[in-house]
């Protein structure tokens, strides 16, 4: 049996004036001064997030408004950044998005949360993988859980059935080569390991 070398990495989401406040759009200089400042880590840089808030009718009300303005900001990333898109509209967890995201070459972030399906319920079945990676975050229902229990000393939510489906989803990832990138909440920060 032989050894794997696990690198540590760090991931981060980009800045919330971008994502959330100009959707994008007119973002030019704070995308250049984030990716200039996130040089800093070299090769321990892991994937960046474009972290979405849900959007509602008044602003980006279709699948097609957000496309129209992810396009173009994908084109202008340099191709060397490793990119990873989180989006709260479970709606649009389709083939049309996951067909725009591999030809920029960006992961969807497949998640464990309460208030999103997991990979194995998409209502639409598509291929989600989107990059020469993969990116999940467990989250899971922190609210549900801390209504439940304020001490962490035991078993509260037994998940092993969900475990065996994300085993069976990382064995998939593992025979197409995939890097594996997985990240659990814990409220501070969050550090990757390589795959």
């Amino acid at each position: 049996m032989g050894t794997q070398h696990i690198a540590e990495m760090w991931s981060t989401t980009f800045p919330q004036v971008i994502t959330h406040e100009k959707v994008l759009v007119d973002c030019e200089a704070e995308r250049d001064q984030f990716l200039e400042t996130m040089d800093i880590l070299g090769e321990k840089l892991g994937p960046l997030v474009l972290q979405f808030p849900f959007f509602d009718r008044w602003r980006l009300p279709k699948q097609r408004d957000f496309l129209a303005v992810l396009g173009p900001f994908l084109k202008k990333v340099p191709a060397d950044r490793k990119l990873a898109i989180e989006i709260r509209n479970r709606t649009w967890l389709d083939a049309v998005l996951a067909d725009l995201l591999r030809e920029h070459k960006v992961a969807l972030v497949l998640r464990d949360l309460s208030s999103m399906p997991r990979p194995w319920e998409f209502k639409e079945k598509f291929d989600f993988v989107t990059a020469d990676f993969a990116y999940v975050r467990w989250l899971g229902d922190r609210k549900g859980i801390e209504e439940q229990t304020t001490t962490w000393d035991k078993t509260v939510v037994d998940r092993r059935s969900d475990l065996m489906n994300w085993v069976e989803l990382f064995r998939q990832f593992v025979s197409r080569n995939l890097k594996l990138f997985a990240y659990t909440n814990n409220h501070t920060q969050e550090m990757v390991r390589e795959r």
